[in-house]
């Protein structure tokens, strides 16, 4: 038998058994709604990790206009925004987040910049 991998890290019971019904495919809404959010992101930390996601998945405009919006309610400066499209770059590609920071700029209000001729 082969020998089976060591975690890197002690998962809690609760976070083991949700992680297996994700890998197993959910099992359907209500399974998935049962999750256990024991220790959820702060808001500050979510709001990042939503536009990160955008940016990986290359979102629709809009996505970007609302939650950037959203991240700005909870008080999230533009410059953290900015951090958050730049850490992302190693897993993501320069390219996509060239792609993300016009609509990055729009949502922030600030006009695009001049095309260079």
């Amino acid at each position: 038998m082969p020998d089976r991998p060591r975690p890197v890290a002690d998962v809690a019971p609760g976070t083991r058994r949700a992680l297996a019904l994700l890998a197993a495919g959910g099992g359907g809404p209500e399974p998935l709604a049962a999750l256990p959010r024991a220790a959820p992101l702060d808001r500050r930390t979510d709001a990042l990790v939503r536009i990160a996601a955008l940016i990986a998945l290359d979102a629709p405009p809009a996505a970007y206009a609302r939650q950037i919006a959203a991240a700005i309610g909870e008080g999230i400066a533009s410059e953290d925004i900015l951090a958050t499209l730049l850490a992302v770059v190693p897993e993501v590609g320069m390219p996509r987040v060239i792609a993300a920071a016009p609509e990055v700029m729009l949502a922030l209000g600030l006009p695009l910049p001049e095309a260079p001729t």
